[in-house]
């Protein structure tokens, strides 16, 4: 491993292993969002980013100098905007070494979503917390905190492609609206604008829910390590 290295080490959630990614700044210590509390991009010791795994560096076919991604990672220290969808780990080391905030992992993994009901899953985290709440077993209430990660889990397959589309619906759109003032046809701009908002909508819709997933996700983890605890 080398100053400005993208590199990874395996961790796991609710029993299936996922890449944790970061920078590594050539002097022990690597840039990536740690769950730690309030979940931020910080720069911490290698062995606090490996946890007691191994280290492995990510090739790029094209990425920046070291020094500007190194540059780059720093530039974002102290950043509280973690998102499973769109601001993960593994977002911010790829768009620290190669300029492409994107995640392959979230493909890869896949996420039923299907079997994703948000009012079901919040309703399963309270139950959980509440169980917490009323002193029952920890073993218990892993359990439940579990299940309810089991329907938040890694990824979705179904709703990213979805959300993709409307985002690039609602660009294509716009294009046509924009030719077609050019050409004076106000009647075609008119039902352009309209298909764009509509996509629009859609989008925003859709990004709303997988923000929700990913704040429930965090939330969940973070207690269940906490819950975890008690057992050890």
């Amino acid at each position: 491993m080398a100053r400005g290295d993208q590199v990874y080490t395996f961790r796991e959630i609710i029993g299936t292993p996922y890449e944790h990614h970061g920078i590594d700044c050539g002097d022990g210590t690597i840039i990536h969002y740690s769950k730690v509390g309030e979940a931020r991009i910080a720069q911490t010791s290698r062995d606090t980013f490996a946890r007691g795994n191994a280290i492995y560096t990510k090739p790029q076919p094209t990425a920046f100098i070291a020094d500007d991604v190194v540059a780059r990672a720093t530039s974002r220290l102290g950043e509280r905007e973690y998102d499973l969808f769109f601001n993960n780990c593994e977002h911010f080391a790829n768009w620290c070494k190669t300029g492409r905030s994107e995640c392959k992992q979230i493909n890869e993994f896949g996420l039923r979503f299907s079997q994703i009901k948000l009012p079901e899953v919040s309703e399963l985290a309270q139950r959980a917390a509440q169980t917490a709440g009323n002193r029952e077993s920890p073993e218990k209430t892993l359990l439940l905190f579990q299940e309810a990660l089991g329907n938040v889990a890694i990824a979705t397959t179904t709703l990213l492609p979805t959300y993709e589309q409307a985002t690039n619906d609602t660009l294509t759109w716009h294009r046509v609206a924009q030719r077609a003032l050019t050409k004076n046809r106000e009647d075609l701009a008119r039902a352009a604008l309209y298909r764009k908002v509509a996509a629009q909508k859609i989008a925003e819709t859709i990004k709303a829910q997988l923000s929700q997933l990913s704040e429930l996700q965090l939330t969940l983890e973070q207690n269940k390590t906490f819950v975890h605890s008690q057992l050890l």
